[in-house]
């Protein structure tokens, strides 16, 4: 009788998937939405420029890695921090991780400049002139901004990438830069009023050489179905 082997059967070797939290921080600069960049320790090929990234410490969760990650980069918590999705393709990514989770943070133009210049020398680019960056963060760009869009007429996107009070030219000038489109001043003003998103104070603040202009605040009032946007998207300029 032929002895049994005492040997186990192979296992296939168990492979560990890394994983990335990456942070698309978004902002008004110049009449232009940018992105925050750093600089990786050790950029791979022509990738010179990459979003905000890192791993899971400890017992961290998704979301207080991405908060870390943004105080990092910025040298403050950002206003809103929002998960946008999970990556899982064959793209690129600076750490070679398999999964990458992005986050999307909003910052109003007027606390942006606050980076922490020790963080992989931070800097602003704007949306339409990207420099070389990994496949999959480009994805993770692209899909934050398409999210952002999607949510414009039933979410306050548009007043996250403002400070607490701004004139109404600012307002549409924010909308026209998450639109991608010029939108009627007057048409704009009427659609905002019948929204009733806002609310005046009673500070002015000059803008160029025409009379100064009066500031508001977001302070939405209680509509019916609790929506707290407005249709803007279809008003040509």
């Amino acid at each position: 009788m032929a002895a049994r082997s005492s040997a186990s059967p192979p296992r296939a070797a168990a492979r560990r998937a890394l994983l990335s939290v990456d942070v698309i921080v978004l902002t008004p600069r110049g009449g232009r939405l940018a992105v925050l960049l750093v600089r990786p320790a050790a950029p791979h090929g022509r990738e010179r420029r990459a979003l905000p990234w890192d791993g899971v410490r400890g017992a961290e969760t998704l979301e207080q890695t991405a908060a870390r990650v943004a105080r990092a980069a910025l040298g403050r918590a950002p206003g809103v921090l929002e998960q946008v999705a999970a990556f899982g393709d064959r793209r690129g990514h600076p750490s070679g991780a398999d999964v990458s989770v992005a986050y999307v943070a909003l910052v109003a133009p007027r606390v942006e400049h606050r980076l922490a210049a020790s963080h992989g020398e931070p800097g602003w680019f704007a949306l339409d002139a990207l420099p070389p960056v990994a496949a999959r963060q480009r994805a993770m760009i692209d899909r934050a901004v398409r999210a952002l869009r999607t949510r414009l007429d039933h979410e306050p996107v548009a007043f996250q990438l403002l400070p607490s009070t701004f004139t109404l030219s600012e307002l549409q000038q924010t909308y026209e830069l998450l639109l991608e489109r010029r939108l009627h001043k007057a048409s704009f003003r009427r659609a905002l009023q019948a929204a009733r998103l806002v609310e005046p104070t009673e500070e002015w603040r000059s803008e160029g050489r025409g009379r100064p202009a009066q500031l508001f605040r977001y302070a939405p009032r209680k509509r019916r179905g609790g929506r707290h946007g407005a249709r803007f998207d279809r008003m040509g300029g």
